[in-house]
């Protein structure tokens, strides 16, 4: 029988939650965490002879930070697919994360069942950002892929199925507000301003609200 099970590395200096990631990994399907590593530089080695699907980066490393091991691992393969792990939410590591190629930015208080939504669609070859950081990226750095990067005409074109009311519902999602707080900014109601948000996500072909930011501020809507 094939093993389909996503192989994961994971690069963790504290003991404690690498354990408890570990841990978490044995109880989700599809998942397996196939070698480990406590510092950048291992991390680098275990990258080489193990293959993953999947590198969980701490961004906190003893020796190189975890964006420098990213950095170094990219060399060796472009196609790498790698989680930033951060405890903490900081503007330079958010920019320099999604600048040095990582594919996602997770803080580690994040929910399980949404850690391994993460690791799958990144397996995939999609970005996800911590909607915490999505305000970061929009005041100061929309640029972070300029290769991709769509005017805001070009983008409107391509996306003219969007209803102007779904494009000021998308910059507010884009500002972080939730369902109610777009009903309240735009007076209707939280039914109506869900039905949109849903209506965007399948409009722009991504699979939730976060992704939905992501691809407006990498393609310069907003």
């Amino acid at each position: 029988m094939i093993n389909s099970s996503i192989k994961i590395l994971l690069v963790e200096d504290h003991k404690l939650m690498r354990v408890g990631l570990k841990s978490l990994f044995e109880e989700q399907e599809g998942l397996e965490v196939t070698s480990e590593a406590q510092s950048g530089k291992d991390a680098i080695e275990k990258f080489k002879t193990t293959h993953p699907d999947v590198t969980l980066m701490d961004i906190g490393l003893p020796d190189i930070s975890g964006i420098e091991a990213t950095k170094k691992i990219l060399e060796l393969n472009t196609n790498a697919k790698i989680i930033m792990l951060t405890s903490h939410l900081s503007e330079q590591e958010v920019i320099e994360a999604l600048e040095c190629g990582a594919c996602a930015y997770v803080m580690k208080d994040i929910n399980t069942d949404i850690l391994k939504m993460i690791i799958q669609t990144i397996k995939e070859g999609a970005m996800w950002i911590d909607p915490l950081a999505v305000p970061i990226l929009r005041d100061k750095n929309r640029g972070i892929v300029p290769q991709r990067q769509m005017s805001r005409a070009m983008f409107r074109e391509q996306h003219s199925n969007l209803t102007q009311r779904e494009y000021e519902v998308l910059k507010l999602v884009v500002d972080g507000k939730s369902n109610n707080e777009i009903a309240e900014e735009l007076t209707i109601s939280s039914h109506t301003a869900k039905a949109h948000v849903c209506n965007i996500i399948q409009k722009l072909l991504v699979d939730d609200r976060t992704q939905a930011a992501v691809k407006a501020l990498k393609e310069g809507l907003v």
